[in-house]
């Protein structure tokens, strides 16, 4: 790993300042701050990176450890070493008892083809209405699961504080298997839950599955954009996608953006050598593609007329340490262009899926935001 890789590390630890800034589509920018400040930067991606990035101790070794298994694992072939994988990737199992309030169990759609998600239950809110949150987790394709701990910790904290049913998808992984195959299993997952005879069997009966969002970080935000697009094209009987949270989403294109020329090799998580990875690993063999693609750059030149479907109000999470900053604002502003209700929520000195550490106070102020965004969806259709 080079030494600008590694640079951030030794930065030295002072508290951490945020604003937030929200830009919503049709409406004059707001924005929403805490008692802890940073001056506000610019949407735009020509904002200069910060001198200093503040982080405790233990995110930054943990980042380090996440970036240097992932490259271990990557190999050349284009295949990955599961095995060395399952060393790393520590895994907690469900439990019907309830952990801080929150009880987790499984359920396999598919066995075949090993689809299953884990059901996040808030045991306090039992004579309450909630909504359900369809999550899709992040790893750039190939690597996580429900289980992992740093993905169950996150959705454990969101079905509590939200307070929501969170059920976390265990899509199929590239490139063992290759686009369209986690598209294909969240849409499966979505009429799983439609289906009167599941919904009965596996949800809790305050889940109100007219009250849907779907939600994904990384490659789950992209998971999320495209499954709320085959979503929309959909009959369901009882299930209603209102609402879409896109943290961090995994977009690209052929095009060296300026977010990831400038932060390449500097940004504490995510590389270009990384995401030229995914890609490859993530698109069908023998199929000429580039990263043009309408499924990579879906604001792109082959973009997907949306002015005409039935998308539901979205709120992009971006961060001003993100390689792929450039591409997540691309596509709020296609959003907007379409006509779309998009919300662009701006942390400028967060990186690449930050909502994942907990001993971060931007990753609970994201649940907040998200709590307020689900509230705004809702409180227009009560």
């Amino acid at each position: 790993m080079s030494l600008n890789k590694m640079g951030w590390l030794g930065i030295r630890c002072k508290p951490t300042f945020l604003r937030l800034t929200v830009h919503i589509a049709g409406s004059d920018s707001l924005t929403t701050s805490t008692k802890l400040k940073q001056p506000r930067l610019s949407m735009e991606s020509t904002a200069k990176t910060p001198k200093s990035l503040s982080l405790p101790w233990k995110t930054r070794i943990t980042l380090w450890v996440l970036d240097t298994g992932l490259d271990l694992i990557l190999r050349k072939d284009g295949t990955v070493n599961r095995s060395l994988l399952k060393l790393g990737d520590l895994r907690i199992r469900p439990c019907s008892k309830p952990v801080k309030g929150v009880k987790t169990y499984d359920v396999v759609v598919d066995s075949t083809r090993k689809l299953w998600f884990r059901v996040f239950v808030p045991t306090q809110y039992v004579s309450q209405d909630l909504p359900v949150i369809v999550l899709f987790h992040g790893g750039g394709y190939i690597v996580l699961s429900p289980d992992s701990k740093i993905h169950h910790n996150f959705c454990h904290k969101l079905a509590s504080e939200l307070p929501a049913i969170v059920v976390s998808v265990g899509y199929r992984l590239a490139p063992e298997h290759r686009h369209p195959s986690q598209h294909d299993d969240g849409l499966d997952v979505l009429k799983f839950l439609d289906a009167e005879v599941n919904r009965s069997k596996w949800l809790p009966e305050n889940a109100n599955i007219s009250r849907c969002f779907i939600t994904g970080d990384s490659a789950g935000g992209h998971i999320t954009h495209h499954v709320a697009l085959r979503a929309s094209q959909c009959n369901f009987q009882q299930l209603k996608v209102i609402g879409l949270v896109a943290i961090n989403p995994f977009f690209g294109g052929e095009e060296r953006t300026d977010s990831e020329i400038r932060l390449d090799g500097t940004a504490p998580s995510l590389s270009l050598k990384q995401t030229d990875w995914f890609w490859n690993a993530f698109m069908p063999l023998g199929e000429p593609y580039n990263r043009d693609h309408p499924i990579i750059n879906v604001s792109g030149p082959n973009a997907v007329d949306i002015s005409k479907m039935d998308l539901p109000p979205t709120m992009v999470v971006v961060a001003g340490l993100d390689i792929l900053r450039d591409w997540q604002i691309r596509y709020y502003e296609w959003l907007k262009k379409s006509g779309k209700e998009v919300y662009l929520v701006n942390y400028p000195n967060m990186f690449h899926c930050f909502h994942l550490y907990p001993e971060l106070p931007e990753s609970d102020q994201l649940i907040l935001e998200v709590k307020e965004f689900i509230h705004k969806v809702l409180s227009k259709i009560c």
